[in-house]
């Protein structure tokens, strides 16, 4: 099935997967994960409220009970999952991509996340071919109001004193529009796109994309800001601007949230992703963390934190995993306000940290559509693989040289093949994305 991905099922609605798909899961997964309540949460895609009703409807008919929050971010479901103590959740959500795309994220015990090797892939097979017997129905426990107030409660223990800062936020007409104002506050602050609407009016929810910036860029040099957010559609991702108005490569901020825990003594293992930069991996033990790197994704890196009892995680996606204080899972608005409190304690704008961790130019993520995805990749091993230091194989390849390195994968979420690389100067890095670009282009591939 076309929907069931690598750490969550995804699709085009109605094309990927519908009601019968969206019942069955709900019918399926209480005996899957041996729960006897189903915590659901849900965005406000378009889609969305059907899917919920046909979710809740076959959780029910599988005898067992649904706590049900309502409209919220993916973040507040993992809360409400653990405060809860439910052994299985489900938020109904496609994150950043487009109003077409829905999908749900998929949790067991303590909010762990469950991928296609934990749980989907079983989940597939019975969706497929498991038989539905309905069974005394079950009760809606309705939490929405109290499980939104306990996750604020619980949020604004982190935030710091921010008397005189300037903030930019973008909320992409996404959940995080639901929860922001409750924990930044009004004065000082400059909003757009903050309320959801699942139609996107202004941009798609996906924060990675250049041109989705624009707004908060324009808004962070207009209001004089100290530093601009944008969120994704649930909430789960967050990329910064600084006070200049220039991006933030999300990778780069694992290293700042590094000065967060350096200051509280709180020094060990960091699981970033194969994708992460040398500039933030050296940031890293010049901090005194020991980075870890691994595959991409949420169902990855919170069960590699678990496993390495690592102190948190960061992605080029702008996913930070926090073991102490969010069950190793990824909250973007948790994260924020870890970076805000480096911004105050340090008394350094963002970009002074920035440019104090790159050394490295990197090309950021270039995506391209690839059909035969399999046969590029194994082309551009046979090439570069030969005469390298280094080579990770895992989530694709990150093929290492003395003075560059580059990553070639396929997306777990998009039909695309992603490729990073970085090198010690820029026209060496552009010399070498030519190269491979030119080696793709061959195969009959468009840069997407």
């Amino acid at each position: 099935m076309k929907a069931f991905k690598a750490y969550d099922v995804r699709g085009v609605w109605k094309v990927e997967f519908d009601e019968d798909t969206v019942y069955k899961i709900g019918y399926f997964i209480p005996s899957l994960l041996k729960a006897d309540k189903v915590l659901v949460g849900r965005d406000m895609r378009l889609s969305s409220p059907v899917i919920h009703d046909q979710l809740v409807k076959g959780i029910l008919d599988s005898g067992a009970s649904v706590i049900d929050i309502g409209l919220s971010t993916t973040p507040l479901v993992y809360f409400s999952n653990v405060h809860y103590q439910v052994k299985a959740s489900l938020m109904i959500t496609a994150s950043h991509n487009g109003k077409e795309y829905n999908g749900l994220k998929i949790s067991g015990e303590n909010a762990f996340p469950i991928g296609y090797e934990t749980g989907l892939k079983e989940l597939e097979r019975l969706v497929g071919n498991g038989k539905v017997e309905k069974k005394p129905r079950g009760e809606v426990i309705d939490k929405r109001s109290e499980a939104r107030s306990e996750y604020i409660r619980y949020l604004s223990e982190f935030i710091p004193s921010l008397d005189g800062f300037k903030i930019a936020i973008d909320a992409s007409n996404g959940m995080a529009s639901t929860i922001l104002k409750d924990i930044y506050g009004t004065t000082g602050r400059y909003y757009i796109n903050d309320e959801p609407d699942g139609s996107f009016p202004v941009h798609d929810p996906n924060p990675l994309v250049r041109k989705n910036l624009d707004g908060l860029i324009k808004l962070v040099k207009k209001t004089g800001s100290d530093v601009g957010m944008i969120f994704d559609g649930d909430a789960d991702r967050v990329v910064f601007v600084d006070e200049k108005g220039n991006p933030v490569q999300p990778d780069y901020m694992t290293a700042i949230l590094s000065l967060y825990y350096k200051r509280r003594n709180m020094t060990g293992k960091v699981v970033v992703d194969i994708r992460t930069s040398n500039s933030t991996i050296n940031a890293l033990r010049e901090n005194g963390f020991t980075p870890v790197l691994w595959k991409v994704g949420h169902a990855y890196a919170t069960e590699k934190i678990i496993k390495e009892n690592a102190i948190f995680g960061g992605e080029l996606a702008g996913h930070y995993y926090l073991a102490h204080e969010f069950f190793s899972a990824d909250g973007a608005i948790l994260s924020s306000l870890l970076v805000m409190t480096v911004l105050k304690e340090s008394g350094k704008s963002l970009s002074e940290l920035i440019s104090s961790i790159v050394r490295y130019s990197n090309s950021g993520e270039v995506n391209f559509q690839v059909g035969n995805k399999d046969e590029v990749i194994s082309h551009l091993l046979e090439e570069y693989g030969k005469g390298a230091d280094r080579i990770y194989d895992f989530d694709g390849y990150r093929i290492e040289y003395p003075t560059w390195w580059f990553n070639v994968r396929k997306s777990n979420t998009e039909p695309l093949l992603r490729i990073v690389v970085e090198a010690e100067s820029e026209s060496e890095m552009e010399k070498h994305l030519e190269d491979i670009k030119s080696i793709i282009n061959n195969f009959g591939s468009d840069k997407a």
